[in-house]
């Protein structure tokens, strides 16, 4: 094995399937980079928990949020269980979104879902943090271009507009076909909520989609040229939505 472990730091759910897609992306990136070794810390609900992972680790890390947007958990929970691990060498990378993979991978489910040029509400989890929610807004501009189709973006808590005030705007200037794009990376209370928002149809999460393995990756070989997380100034607690 060469290189830093990869911690894939994920948030966790109670839904069996979520847990299973998560494995599932991860064992994606493995078959990707043969010879990487990568471990998964959960934030909340699921072993191993991330300070377990820490705990078990030596040497060098990079962790990798498996989350669509800096907030919360990137800004106080992962600093937190890093302070608790002060043997390891360990860099934080970027939360996957927005990117450009990203887009790639939501035009896909949207497809595979039976989309055909009809507006697109994006459907996040939604934060506290502003810059958080800011992050689901470019991504539904990248998503926009991609698609060169109308994207809202909503949010499922913690911000607005939420799925169903989006699909009703859009209701309201004439579109009778509304789609809902799920920007949730696995099966959940979230993706549940979201296909009940009254759209015409719905995305699966992002999943196991090889775009989604790749910009983990990416996320990983970016991380060493950044500087390391600063432990010493955590962002202010606020509420714990991604």
């Amino acid at each position: 094995m060469t290189g830093p472990t990869l911690v894939a730091v994920a948030h966790g759910t109670r839904d069996p399937a979520g847990v299973a897609t998560v494995e599932a992306l991860l064992d994606l990136v493995r078959s990707l980079r043969p010879g990487l070794r990568v471990e998964v810390g959960y934030l909340d609900l699921v072993r191993p928990s991330l300070d377990e992972t820490l705990a078990a680790l030596r040497g060098e890390a990079v962790l990798v949020p498996l989350l669509l947007g800096a907030g919360y958990h990137v800004h106080t929970d992962i600093p937190t269980a890093l302070a608790t691990a002060p043997h390891l060498r360990a860099s934080v990378a970027h939360a996957l979104g927005p990117d450009p993979l990203l887009a790639t991978a939501l035009s896909a489910r949207l497809a595979e879902a039976g989309w055909a040029g009809s507006p697109v509400v994006l459907a996040a989890a939604g934060s506290t943090n502003p810059a958080a929610n800011a992050d689901t807004a470019r991504m539904a501009t990248m998503l926009q271009a991609h698609l060169n189709a109308p994207v809202l973006p909503s949010y499922l808590c913690a911000g607005s507009p939420t799925p169903a005030e989006a699909i009703t705007h859009l209701r309201t200037k004439g579109h009778t076909s509304v789609a809902i794009a799920g920007y949730l990376l696995a099966p959940g209370s979230f993706s549940r909520r979201a296909s009940h928002s009254g759209a015409t149809l719905t995305s699966a999460p992002l999943g196991t989609h090889a775009a989604v393995a790749n910009l983990i990756l990416h996320r990983y070989d970016e991380t060493p040229k950044q500087a390391t997380l600063s432990l010493g100034s955590p962002t202010p607690p606020q509420s714990p939505h991604l």
